[in-house]
């Protein structure tokens, strides 16, 4: 890399260490504390790539993204915060930060990102936009690979016209995530038109419901439960859109392809529905979300019922080994029932399980013994996959798609095993060492080492 950096964190350890990877990588780093020294070495010229935390101790860093857009077009921003919400990821896309990494943040990944933004700093400037004030009760929290994913494909698609498909389990958030995409859209002043199947019933129950979210939004609720009759109806509405349409979106707790090529869902609505299909992780898919989740529940409740209440450790630790079916709904409902049967501000374990005893599916995420089989494991979350497309059949590719799930962590854990050696991850192994090295490309695998900063 070549070029010079301007790095605003008030963490001076995330500052010591990008200071140190970023000078070793060929590059100059200015590093500071301060959002308002930041915004004068901007003015002053300085910089080729800006990377800045967004709470600072004298300001925030994406309210001051519009004003660097001002003063220097075409200099790249890549925020960086522990806000793991999704209002961080659809603010920083709405003002045009280059990129946006959650804490704790892969420094790999990072020092990549970089390069990239210095490689395309002359291109065509950034657009600015004023990032939106509220949403700050969006329960849409996560720092998880799988949920910063969604984030990031969320405020990319959120301005266009494409048709959106949303897909997870009950109580995952489905009906929030399309909602959030109305809302910091350029149609949030337009109507947002949430359709059952008996909307669509009846001579005019198509231009109807048509004329109610005329510009603005449209959402087909659990779509898969529409019988033919409406499905062939919801068909024949979408074709006939013009000018001042809806933007069309669908949600679906079934596996729409899996129902399609069962006969149980039309084809051709499937693929006028399926623009972009966005997947709602279930809770026990992202467990290192769960406790984030319950403080985040917790301070609501706070405002809500005026008690201030915490987690034990031991109550905290079984929060997050329940597997939690009813997903981030029932999460939610667990710890405003706490809040309100605890009469101590420390929730106790004892207490947890009292309520969580009266609830469906008391197993915990961890299960086995500590001398069960390699081959045990496995079965169980086979089993576990087979099971949560309730009693229909997975898509077709499963044998693939479960080595690609197995192999890609393996390949991930022996190689730091050995320090990202290839000759000595593949001697471990068992595999040839051109092996190894076309399962890193195929499966994507960063071959660096990583390191975690908080």
């Amino acid at each position: 890399m070549d070029g010079t950096i301007l790095v605003a964190d008030d963490d001076r350890t995330i500052r010591t260490v990008l200071t140190q990877a970023l000078t070793r990588a060929g590059c100059k780093v200015h590093a500071t504390s301060s959002l308002t020294t930041l915004m004068r070495w901007v003015e002053e010229g300085k910089g080729d790539l800006v990377i800045s935390d967004v709470m600072m101790p004298d300001g925030n860093g994406l309210e001051a993204l519009p004003k660097i857009g001002k003063m220097r077009p075409g200099l790249p921003v890549i925020v960086i915060s522990a806000q793991n919400t999704i209002m961080t990821a659809i603010q920083a896309a709405e003002a045009e930060a280059y990129d946006y990494l959650p804490k704790p943040f892969d420094l790999p990944d990072l020092m990549k990102r970089s390069a990239r933004a210095l490689d395309m700093k002359r291109r065509a400037p950034t657009r600015v936009a004023t990032p939106r004030e509220g949403g700050d009760d969006l329960p849409l929290v996560g720092r998880t690979a799988a949920m910063q994913a969604l984030y990031r494909l969320v405020a990319r698609v959120m301005n266009t016209d494409l048709a959106v498909l949303i897909t997870g389990e009950s109580g995952t958030g489905k009906s929030l995530i399309a909602r959030a995409i109305h809302d910091f859209s350029d149609r949030r002043t337009l109507p947002f038109v949430v359709a059952q199947a008996s909307d669509l019933q009846g001579a005019d129950g198509p231009s109807t419901l048509m004329t109610r979210a005329k510009g603005g939004s449209l959402v087909f609720d659990e779509v898969a439960d529409y019988d033919d009759d409406t499905q062939a109806r919801i068909v024949r509405l979408l074709d006939q859109m013009g000018e001042h349409s809806p933007r069309i979106m669908a949600t679906s707790q079934s596996d729409l392809q899996s129902k399609m090529e069962a006969g149980e869902f039309r084809q051709d609505l499937f693929y006028r529905l399926g623009g972009v299909t966005l997947h709602v992780p279930a809770l026990r898919e992202r467990v290192d979300d769960i406790p984030l989740l319950a403080d985040h529940f917790l301070a609501r409740g706070e405002r809500d019922f005026g008690a201030v209440r915490r987690l034990s450790n031991e109550a905290r630790d079984l929060v997050r080994a329940y597997s939690w079916p009813g997903n981030v709904r029932q999460l939610e409902n667990t710890l405003r029932r706490l809040m309100v049967t605890s009469a101590e501000a420390e929730i106790a374990k004892p207490e947890v399980e009292a309520v969580l005893g009266s609830q469906p599916a008391m197993e915990p995420l961890k299960g086995g013994g500590e001398g069960e089989k390699l081959s045990a494991s496995v079965a169980r979350h086979l089993k576990r996959y087979f099971d949560l497309h309730g009693g229909a059949l997975p898509s077709p590719g499963v044998y693939q798609r479960i080595l690609r799930e197995v192999e890609a962590p393996l390949i991930e854990i022996a190689l730091d095993a050995t320090a990202g050696n290839q000759a000595k991850c593949a001697d471990l192994l068992g595999i040839n060492r051109n092996t190894l090295r076309k399962k890193i490309t195929d499966l994507d695998i960063r071959v660096t080492r990583r390191r975690k900063l908080m």
